[in-house]
């Protein structure tokens, strides 16, 4: 029995190997598994908890690289199925630390929008903990059927659903699509995460204690807010905690989200209080920012616990966001990219 069931994207990541060079202008990439669910089941896998996905990828070298890519981690992949006629998402990634990181993202029909859920499905998931999937999840169909379907299937199981928002212009035609179909699914959710930009698209607000106001009062149980170089913010109807980030030189931003979510579930499943949470998701997101590649950078337990234990300074606080942690909700006015967290 698995501890967590995921439901999401797969996809191939290519990293530029010409650092602070313009994306049209870079000539060698590397590859990588790719897709925040995929990196938070890695993320996962590599702390100890056993997690599988349900998703799909091409039926190609491509899709058979990373479904091994995945088995590989430990991961269970007996619902990653091989879809002929489509192609894995394709992610190119330029290199230009501290604060560049532009992506284009190559998502035409791709193969993770034709998941399709059944009974092998809903007995998996009835049988986990915690169920867990992305709003990109909801961007088309089969893919958005299926996720809603799963998440009646763990409500029903009375699974812990965790939703990360993950939200990518290029797969959606607009942001307020994309709010509306992450609100049809906030009934079936107890812990929502997402970026300021996220949190106010779902909440349509354009200030971010209004839209954690507003989700809080739709029934989301704990809403989680990472504000990047600001820090984290958890609130529920207990709890409002604010924990700073660790200082490390920044490497890549690419992934830090997907390693926060991993960090922060664990020590979740591990029945930790809401603040050892925060500082178990910040540890991890610390350490994959200190590194370059999203998979690869994920971290080990007892490289998060040194670094948890190494910063013994950074204090929670319970005091409402800092003004300069409020960003607008438009990712262009505060410099950010799609996949920064």
């Amino acid at each position: 029995m698995e501890d967590v069931s995921i439901l999401g994207r797969v996809g191939y990541d290519l990293y530029a190997e010409d650092h602070n060079v313009p994306l049209k202008d870079v000539r060698r990439f590397s590859r990588y598994l790719g897709g925040s669910s995929a990196n938070m089941a890695v993320g996962l896998s590599r702390l100890g908890v056993r997690a599988g996905i349900i998703s799909c990828v091409s039926d190609d070298p491509i899709g058979h690289y990373l479904v091994e890519y995945l088995q590989k981690e430990g991961v269970d992949t007996r619902f990653v199925r091989l879809k002929q006629g489509c192609l894995s998402s394709l992610c190119l990634t330029e290199i230009s630390p501290p604060d560049r990181f532009p992506q284009v993202f190559y998502r035409e029909r791709p193969a993770d929008t034709q998941v399709e859920v059944g009974d092998e499905e809903k007995e998996f998931i009835q049988s986990t903990r915690l169920f867990v999937t992305n709003g990109t999840s909801l961007c088309a169909s089969p893919a958005r059927e299926s996720t809603y379907r799963s998440l009646e299937w763990a409500r029903e199981a009375c699974a812990r659903v965790v939703l990360d928002v993950d939200y990518r212009a290029s797969s959606w035609s607009s942001a307020a699509q994309a709010g509306l179909y992450v609100r049809l699914a906030l009934p079936f959710v107890d812990i929502l995460i997402g970026n300021t930009e996220e949190l106010c698209i779902v909440a349509e607000s354009a200030d971010l204690d209004r839209a954690v106001e507003r989700l809080r009062k739709r029934g989301v149980g704990l809403v989680v807010a990472k504000l990047g170089a600001a820090g984290t913010r958890a609130v529920s109807a207990e709890e409002s905690l604010f924990l700073p980030p660790y200082p490390v030189e920044v490497v890549s931003t690419i992934g830090a989200g997907d390693g926060f979510a991993s960090g922060f579930l664990f020590a979740l499943l591990q029945n930790m209080p809401l603040a050892t949470a925060l500082k178990y998701g910040n540890a991890a997101a610390a350490i994959v920012v200190s590194r370059l590649m999203c998979s690869e950078a994920m971290p080990v337990l007892s490289e998060v616990e040194a670094l948890i234990a190494q910063t013994s300074d950074i204090r929670l606080q319970t005091s409402d966001l800092e003004s300069g942690a409020k960003r607008s909700p438009d990712p262009e006015a505060w410099g950010g990219t799609e996949d920064e967290w």
